[in-house]
């Protein structure tokens, strides 16, 4: 598999390209993610000619259109910002994902500020420019903000989301059915775990598909990413966990399945993370092994050094 490229906001990579000529480096981005990704580093002020430093941009609406205008001259760079995001396509043709920096004008995902010009009232409720043209340009693309990555819950889901349409993008096209069926069951227990409703709606679909059109294609992946795009909860967590020690029930002794159900319900009540009857699971898979069960994502889903189901 070629290493897994990943798009992201220059200035997280410590780039001193901000307005005030500083940068918002992500410790998780260059230290961790960074040995398993090769970043695809954008600023797009810069990419439309704007110093550093520079003058502020902000959101505005007009005429219930959001424009990004420079306050201080009045110049509007919206357009720019979108040709921008044109130009860079050829940049992002193979990436598996976008890292953005929060709160920006140009790369903020939500709750940026969006500025009312007559009053100068501002609501937390815009969208970046140069990121709302990759969500509409690539709708299955995992997208997430810097400052959510603290959160250990929305930090492994991102992860897990690029290394699933990074597998995506590896399978060959035009696609087959039988490649479609073996992806979307290596999926089976990572929908099950995200959305009950689409782990049953999209294997009823490829059940049921005859040919594996483009639009099919398009259409499958972009359900699968939306799907995975809310964080598991850990009741579903536990019902996927139970669902996997059903494997075992003719293997394991009295002591061993007692304790492997007092491990999922501890992690069920919040007293062990999901890494400890995980290890239990592989453990048992390694001695009994299940091709169905090796082949599940779910086990697997990225580099364990990572360490992204310690805290949740």
């Amino acid at each position: 598999m070629q290493q897994i490229k990943v798009g992201i906001s220059a200035c997280l990579l410590g780039d001193e390209v901000r307005f005030d000529g500083g940068h918002k480096r992500s410790a998780f981005c260059q230290e961790e993610l960074g040995r398993h990704v090769e970043f695809v580093k954008l600023c797009p002020e810069v990419g439309i000619g704007m110093p550093v430093p520079r003058p502020t941009i902000r959101l505005e609406q007009h005429e219930g259109e959001t424009r990004a205008i420079v306050p201080k001259t009045g110049e509007d760079v919206t357009d720019r910002l979108i040709g921008f995001a044109e130009r860079a396509q050829g940049h992002l043709t193979h990436i598996s994902g976008y890292v953005l920096c929060a709160k920006s004008p140009s790369c903020g995902m939500e709750r940026v500020k969006l500025y009312d010009p007559v009053n100068g009232h501002a609501r937390k409720e815009g969208e970046g420019i140069f990121a709302a043209q990759l969500r509409q340009r690539y709708p299955a693309l995992p997208l997430e903000e810097d400052g959510r990555l603290n959160d250990p819950l929305l930090r492994e889901n991102f992860v897990m989301r690029v290394y699933v349409y990074a597998s995506w993008q590896q399978l060959p096209d035009p696609l087959s059915k039988a490649d479609l069926l073996g992806f979307h069951t290596s999926l089976k227990l990572l929908l099950l775990a995200h959305n009950q409703d689409a782990y049953r709606a999209l294997g009823r679909e490829v059940a049921q598909m005859q040919e594996v059109t483009t639009q099919a294609r398009t259409e499958y992946i972009e359900k699968v990413m939306a799907a995975l795009a809310t964080p598991a909860t850990r009741a579903n967590h536990t019902n996927v966990l139970q669902h996997i020690q059903g494997y075992f029930k003719q293997h394991l002794t009295a002591p061993q399945r007692e304790e492997l159900t007092d491990s999922i319900l501890s992690y069920r009540k919040g007293t062990e993370p999901l890494l400890v009857p995980l290890t239990l699971l592989r453990h048992y898979l390694r001695e009994h092994p299940s091709d169905y069960l090796s082949g599940q994502r779910y086990l697997n889903p990225y580099p364990k050094d990572l360490k992204l189901r310690y805290g949740i």
